[in-house]
């Protein structure tokens, strides 16, 4: 009897190894990481160096896809009906959620759901940043908000597309402070970026990555942010916070996702990698410091409940602004 049972111990412990060495190798091939804008705005900025340190740890190449359209829905859903083999990644932007609530405000069956994408990990969390053109008239805030109340609808801002993260931020922005303004969408945070930054818009709530280094250079100037406190290379801007708009919060995250189905210990390697990334790297944090985009890492049960928070907290904003033509 003891013997019989050493050897079903033995078998038992062996048992793990043996799955593990009939488990098939991953990853094997390139991981695509979907980004659902064009490159220039903030999902690209955090992208392009975070693939490049996902290549040296996992050994693979892992090209940024842009696949842009529809103010992130195209790209995302993608990613949602992809192949659940962890070999389809998506970087998505806070507005993730905002999008299929946008569709259903609009009378259209979403594309896809959040149910539909696992959480595996946050990277960065911005606050969104009120830029103008450094050669318009407005020095602060209070004067944008004076202009605007004295030219109802004139001024124009842009933003990456209808419910979009900058539009949204936006709408928190104008109703709190009882302005009108006149919302151009484009296709992504960078060419409405463009379009500021060549004079056809007035004003545009962006990311501090890719703002940063035009109001460095002097071209944009920052009059205020969307934060609880001022951002990591804009010092002097202060929050709408600060300024009184207590309503006026807003961030721009960066979260990794794959589709709902791929196999745990996938999920688990990818979080693995990407924590120790963002906790070692020091070449990924430089340059995410440097873009103005810091690394803001969560994963597991606390990236689930930040997700589930925010999202309901950005569906509600989106609700409050309605059908839009």
């Amino acid at each position: 009897m003891l013997y019989r049972r050493g050897v079903m111990a033995a078998l038992g412990a062996l048992a793990p190894l043996s799955a593990r060495a009939q488990a098939p190798a991953w990853p094997t091939r390139a991981i695509q990481m979907i980004v659902a804008f064009p490159p220039g705005g903030q999902a690209d900025v955090t992208a392009r160096p975070l693939a490049s340190a996902l290549e040296r740890v996992l050994g693979q190449a892992v090209p940024v896809v842009n696949r842009a359209g529809a103010g992130g829905i195209v790209g995302s859903a993608s990613v949602a009906r992809a192949a659940p083999d962890g070999y389809t990644s998506l970087l998505a932007l806070s507005s993730l959620a905002m999008l299929p609530e946008s569709e259903r405000i609009q009378g259209r069956v979403p594309a896809y759901t959040v149910e539909q994408l696992a959480p595996v990990a946050r990277i960065t969390a911005d606050p969104t940043v009120l830029v103008v053109p450094a050669n318009s008239p407005w020095r602060s805030i209070e004067e944008f908000v004076a202009d605007a109340k004295r030219r109802p609808g004139a001024i124009t801002y842009g933003s990456a597309g209808n419910y979009s993260t900058l539009h949204v931020a936006m709408a928190m922005l104008t109703g709190a402070a009882g302005i009108d303004l006149l919302h151009v969408p484009f296709q992504g945070g960078g060419p409405a970026l463009t379009a500021l930054l060549s004079g056809t818009l007035d004003a545009l709530a962006s990311g501090p990555g890719p703002a940063l280094s035009h109001v460095k250079e002097g071209r944009l100037r920052a009059l205020a942010s969307w934060g609880r406190e001022r951002i990591p290379g804009f010092e002097a801007v202060p929050t709408f916070i600060e300024l009184g708009y207590h309503d006026v919060e807003f961030y721009i995250w960066t979260g990794f996702f794959v589709p709902v189905a791929t196999p745990a210990p996938i999920q688990a390697r990818l979080r693995e990698a990407l924590r120790g990334l963002c906790e070692k790297d020091e070449g990924l944090r430089r340059a995410l410091d440097a873009a103005g985009s810091p690394i803001a890492y969560q994963d597991g049960e606390a990236f689930e409940r930040f997700f589930r928070e925010d999202s309901a907290r950005l569906v509600r904003a989106v609700q409050r602004i309605g059908k839009v033509d």
